[in-house]
């Protein structure tokens, strides 16, 4: 389900619901319905992928090569944060236009399967957790709080990539030199 799901035939919601079931009426087995929805979703996520990164030359027909060139550049910068918070939106977000959108702009394949893989453990991981902690009632508290909660994961997401760029980019202190300060030449 969750590898037709990722690639051709859309389950809204379903696969996610399904799996909080199965966790509920099997909480030790959780781990194991999140990992299968977690590979199912990310092989089919690759075809799709792939489907769309063989296809880029007819897509791109109509397209100026200088918005082309500008998205290619906007995503090899944003890549894995992009593709990590449309794992995490809430249904009816569209994670296939995102995946088709990787492919055609031809991003880097271990970065969108590392994207990909993150962001269906932390989604499919949590539905278990909330199927076998919470059984049945897990599957009302999803339908009520799915929004605030994939809200709370994307801005959580967003500020640990902001602040790791800013450290980033931050230069490193200079090391002094004795001599080198005018205090030292007095």
């Amino acid at each position: 389900m969750s590898f037709l799901d990722s690639s051709f035939v859309p389950f809204p919601v379903f696969n996610d619901l399904a799996l909080i079931l199965l966790a509920s009426q099997h909480p030790s087995q959780a781990f194991f319905y999140a990992l299968q929805s977690t590979v199912g979703s990310v092989l089919g996520a690759y075809v799709l992928y792939g489907l769309a990164r063989r296809g880029a030359q007819f897509l791109w027909r109509k397209s100026t090569p200088s918005a082309v060139a500008r998205a290619q550049r906007w995503l090899a910068r944003n890549d894995f944060v992009t593709l990590l918070v449309a794992c995490l939106l809430p249904p009816p977000a569209p994670l296939k236009v995102f995946v088709l959108t990787a492919g055609v702009l031809r991003m880097n394949a271990v970065h969108f399967g590392a994207a990909m893989l993150v962001g269906r453990i932390l989604r499919f991981g949590t539905d278990a957790w909330l199927g076998a902690r919470y059984g049945a009632q897990a599957e009302a508290y999803l339908k009520q709080n799915l929004g605030l909660a994939s809200l709370v994961a994307v801005v959580v997401v967003l500020g640990v990539t902001l602040l790791f760029r800013r450290l980033r980019r931050r230069p490193a202190e200079e090391p002094r030199v004795p001599g080198s300060s005018p205090s030292d030449l007095t």
